[in-house]
């Protein structure tokens, strides 16, 4: 005789005739788990995102997470709840890297960055539409070679709207004394599972005052919100600025 699994049972009954909707929310879900689309470990979208995803009620969205919780495919706790069907994705998601440029082509290259709660200054708090003086959460990197020499530096801002829905970066507000390492290198993965579309705008001023060249990064959403503005100054002399993308394939 076959063995069943949790997955098997929770697939037949969600395909059975006349079966509750939310066993076949579940099963829906559960596909997007296991191939990926929500990877391993990682925070589900909130429920009015996923009710809006799957067409149906909120309550119809809480019944199917409780049967996935029950075959211990989803746990939740203060922060969520999350994923926790084991193994990597079946692919890679898209991502673009934070900040703009974060890599240097320096092997032995340094890098620290660090997030503050402040005022960001005055040029970001106008992209941003911030009032003067209100504080947001801003990210700071700089990279410097095996000698000491600074490579490249950036400051990104982040603006309300960023802050208030992207949960992994509302986060950091807390924790933003300026001390220790700030693993925010997922940034714009953590907006586009927030269901915010990005829309980058870059601009690429080469200094009169010495080698250096000043990137400025604009990003906003569909709504055409401010999400964050990142400046990022390089060393033209003795580092490269390379641009990568990976465009995924039409399905």
């Amino acid at each position: 005789m076959a063995r069943t699994t949790p997955h098997d049972h929770l697939r037949t009954r969600a395909r059975a005739e006349g079966g509750p909707l939310y066993w076949k929310v579940a099963a829906q879900l559960l596909d997007e788990l296991r191939d990926g689309t929500i990877p391993p470990g990682e925070r589900l979208p909130a429920e009015r995102r996923l009710a809006a995803h799957f067409h149906v009620s909120r309550e119809t969205v809480r019944q199917a997470l409780q049967v996935l919780r029950r075959d211990g495919l989803v746990a939740t706790d203060r922060r969520g709840s999350h994923a926790t069907l084991t193994g990597p994705p079946v692919g890679p998601p898209f991502r673009l890297a934070f900040p703009i440029g974060a890599r240097t082509t320096d092997p032995d290259a340094f890098d620290r960055t660090t997030v503050t709660w402040e005022t960001p200054p005055p040029e970001h708090a106008a992209a941003l539409g911030l009032a003067p003086h209100r504080p947001t959460l801003v990210h700071r990197l700089r990279s410097t070679a095996a000698d000491g020499t600074t490579l490249r530096t950036a400051v990104t801002s982040f603006s309300a709207v960023a802050l208030a829905e992207v949960a992994e970066l509302a986060r950091y507000r807390d924790r933003a004394d300026g001390t220790g390492g700030a693993q925010l290198g997922r940034a714009y993965d953590w907006m586009r599972r927030a269901g915010l579309t990005l829309h980058h705008r870059d601009s690429i001023t080469r200094l009169a005052d010495g080698p250096s060249v000043r990137v400025t990064r604009h990003v906003h959403d569909q709504y055409a919100r401010p999400l964050e503005i990142t400046d990022l100054l390089v060393n033209a002399r003795q580092d490269a600025l390379v641009y990568e993308f990976t465009v995924p394939a039409a399905v």
